[in-house]
């Protein structure tokens, strides 16, 4: 039997259940015909015709379905798919490609084991992507910059910053460089540094404004005026 990464995508038939189990590369799984239940990590989903999951490497799953199902299978270690680890929704695109793969697979396709992949890929985006940007939550920078003034003070990690504008941290990370132009941290030193300038601009010494705006020591502050200045 071949190693499923030697023919990445095939058609496969599923029936009573198999056993859980894992692998060390994604899975992923475009429904044909039936109706395959899958449990993932505890969790039950259904995959129907022009649905789909993505099984992340590592994730103890199992399938079962009692009337028969038939899939399209990409067994893949491209990195392409660590941000598609969304159940697809049926769509236009996904029905049509499943019929396509369906009958395409039906004899060896050296061809389709090339742009087959690519083409799943494309389509995968192509659903999931739109209702990310709908769900999409403008950042209020300024009243992040204002809660951050408050902060200063002490540690301030992406985490922190991530969890006021109810973004993860990489989320966050992506949209503070798309939106401010500097990483998360560039944007708290900035911070810092500005309200450290204006404390020292109203009368406060080196040592108390570096303690309210979180430098490790007055001569942290200085080295930073004197290389803004």
């Amino acid at each position: 039997m071949q190693h499923p990464l030697t023919m990445p995508l095939s058609l496969r038939t599923y029936g009573p259940a198999a056993g859980g189990h894992a692998h060390d590369f994604f899975q992923v799984l475009l429904g044909v015909s039936g109706t395959l239940e899958l449990e993932l990590e505890g969790k039950g989903r259904r995959i129907g015709a022009g649905q789909g999951c993505v099984i992340a490497p590592g994730e103890k799953h199992d399938f079962e379905a009692q009337g028969g199902a038939q899939c399209v299978v990409l067994d893949t270690r491209s990195a392409a798919w660590e941000g598609c680890t969304t159940s697809l929704v049926n769509t236009v695109s996904a029905d049509a490609l499943s019929r396509y793969l369906h009958v395409a697979l039906q004899e060896p396709n050296a061809t389709l084991q090339r742009v087959g992949p690519a083409l799943l890929l494309d389509c995968w985006r192509a659903s999931v992507q739109p209702a990310a940007k709908r769900q999409a939550r403008a950042i209020d920078w300024l009243t992040l910059s204002q809660w951050c003034q408050t902060h200063l003070h002490g540690p301030l990690e992406v985490h922190d910053l991530a969890t006021q504008v109810h973004l993860s941290p990489s989320q966050f990370a992506q949209r503070c460089k798309v939106e401010t132009g500097q990483s998360p941290m560039q944007w708290v030193r900035a911070q810092r540094l500005a309200r450290a300038q204006a404390l020292r601009a109203s009368g406060w010494d080196l040592s108390r404004s570096a303690e309210r705006c979180g430098y490790a020591s007055a001569s942290a502050l200085a080295a930073a005026l004197r290389q803004a200045a």
